[in-house]
């Protein structure tokens, strides 16, 4: 049995879910092959895309180890600048600077859960 490709997209589990069930079968016999799903799966990934975490780089592990060894209440504006670089290269998502300290919580500890995820192994 094939491998299923993880979900890139709230339209790639649509479509799995009407595969499962029958419904896509019956869909494409009425309205026939075109009938429009193809179409409304790719506008569904691009409105509602299922983030994909990449793996952090050497560079990014390290200075992320030295981060996370610091217990720190605020980011200086050379930190914040490291960690929209890393955040873009992980989850291909650009942040804004910002001074809104629970916005910047919630993106570290998004890194946080990648960096232990990818240092459990270690």
């Amino acid at each position: 049995m094939a491998r299923k490709k993880k979900a890139q997209g709230l339209g790639d589990t649509v479509e799995n879910v009407l595969e499962t069930t029958g419904i896509a079968k019956v869909v494409k016999s009425v309205l026939g092959e075109n009938c429009g799903c193809g179409e409304r799966k790719e506008l569904l990934n691009k409105l509602f895309p299922y983030k994909q975490a990449e793996c952090l780089t050497d560079e990014d592990n390290e200075w992320l180890t030295n981060f996370f060894s610091v217990t720190n209440n605020q980011l200086t504006p050379k930190q914040q600048n490291k960690v929209i670089e890393i955040y873009k290269n992980v989850f291909n998502q650009t942040i804004q600077p910002s001074n809104c300290g629970s916005c910047w919580r919630d993106k570290i500890n998004e890194l946080k859960r990648v960096y232990d995820t990818q240092n459990a192994s270690k």
